[in-house]
């Protein structure tokens, strides 16, 4: 599957940075006065912001259209293209949950806990933010108010890298929301793109510690690899998502042709949908036929093994790289396994710990999958398109995290703060 021409790795031909550097600064200086804005001064931003956007979409349409062009023109896979794309409708939702996250609690200063000690001192932990947030993301244009609204509500300074396929789109994005929140007084380099750097940009973004306090890659496996491995900048792994559903011995027919229909094709190309279909062999008799139809008729090209190619005649046999592939379109690999261990043991090796369902109606079954399988979401009897910051009452995400340590799953205001420590004393010295 190709790749935006932006995908890292990055080259090591670096222009003139100072520029880029300037901006770090601005943003360092930004995130002071952002931390300690108020709630309601933030709030306010983020309704101009949500206003802003409404009142140009002409002009979002207009950008966006360039890079639409631009990327066809250059190859990139139906997948990207559909990411890249801003429709009105797009917008508008894109406006909505900015709303959605302005009547979400603002994360800054809350207790997480606290107590009096012995001696009359009294501590407390805080929920603080970050300071500046980093991300680097591919022809996902949507991805850059969204960050940007999260990082604006819990008190970040955001600085973007969403990469050339997305140029126009994230340049016009990035320019509207400046324009907004100025006009409330929330300094205008809280949210910056550093695009025009190009690839030695996202490389000094991977090195800027101590001027970035925290970086967010969202992309393909091979963009979220490197800034892994080769960031100084401590990172928020986000996961590309081979993703999984299984049908259970007990699974019914309906629920499974709709629940795996909805997680392949409501919207193929992102990384909640489903990529690999295991069914239980005392199931497949009864159930795959009716799903794969219902797939089939959709236009999904079925790879499935030995056992489930007998069963789906439209089928094309499966090769060991299905088992590990993202297709992000409308392919889907089929299995038949013989119990629900096997299913697990399945989801161990190949899934990269995103999110996995299972279709049953035997309780058994549902909580041993849920407590067996180590993703950072599990379904019992829904879709795998729900697992996601909208739907999980984020108002959106700044990705989704299969890692393990600060955050893990979607991730809205909450996971793009930190704490601290307040103690309060009257004198006390200790003993």
């Amino acid at each position: 599957m190709s790749e935006p021409t932006n995908s890292l790795p990055l080259s090591t031909d670096s222009p003139d940075l100072a520029p880029f550097f300037a901006k770090l600064d601005a943003a360092r200086a930004a995130s002071l006065e952002l931390g300690s804005a108020t709630t309601q001064q933030k709030n306010e931003a983020l309704v101009e912001v949500a206003h802003t956007l409404r009142a140009h979409v002409p002009e979002i349409i207009e950008a966006n259209q360039r890079d639409i062009d631009a990327g066809r023109a250059s190859g990139l896979t139906d997948a990207l293209l559909d990411r890249l794309a801003l429709t009105a409708p797009r917008i508008e939702a894109l406006a909505v949950a900015v709303l959605e996250i302005v009547g979400l609690p603002d994360p800054v200063g809350d207790v997480v806990r606290g107590s009096t000690l012995p001696n009359g001192v009294q501590i407390a932990q805080l929920r603080v933010p970050f300071g500046v947030v980093g991300a680097i993301y591919e022809a996902r244009p949507n991805v850059t108010v969204d960050i940007a609204a999260l990082a604006l509500k819990s008190g970040n300074a955001a600085v973007l890298r969403g990469g050339s396929a997305a140029l126009n789109s994230n340049q016009i994005l990035v320019s509207l929301i400046q324009q907004a929140i100025a006009q409330h007084g929330i300094p205008a380099a809280s949210v910056q793109s550093i695009d025009e750097f190009g690839r030695a940009g996202a490389r000094a973004l991977m090195q800027a510690r101590g001027q970035v306090d925290v970086l967010i890659p969202r992309g393909s496996a091979a963009l979220i690899n490197t800034v892994v491995t080769e960031s100084k900048v401590p990172v928020i792994e986000t996961g590309a998502g081979v993703v999984h559903i299984v049908l259970d011995e007990t699974a019914p027919v309906q629920w499974s042709v709709d629940i795996v229909h909805n997680a392949k094709t409501q919207r193929p190309s992102v990384c909640n949908t489903v990529e690999t279909l295991l069914v239980l062999a005392a199931a497949a008799d009864r159930v795959l036929p009716a799903v794969g139809a219902k797939l089939t008729k959709s236009g999904v090209t079925i790879h499935a093994d030995e056992r489930a190619i007998a069963l789906l005649p439209d089928a094309v046999p499966a090769t060991e790289e299905d088992w590990s592939t993202e297709y992000l379109s409308l392919d889907l690999s089929v299995r038949i396994v013989d119990t629900l261990d096997e299913a697990i043991d399945h989801i161990r090796r190949y899934s990269t710990k995103h999110t996995e369902s299972i279709i049953t109606n035997d309780l058994g079954n549902a909580e041993y999958f849920l407590n067996r399988v180590d993703s950072a979401t599990v379904m019992v009897n829904t879709s795998t398109r729900f697992s996601d910051g909208g739907e999980f009452g984020f108002g959106a995400e700044v990705g989704i995290s299969t890692q393990k340590l600060h955050a893990r799953g979607p991730m809205g205001l909450q996971e793009l703060t930190s704490t601290k420590w307040i103690v309060r004393g009257n004198g006390q010295s200790r003993a």
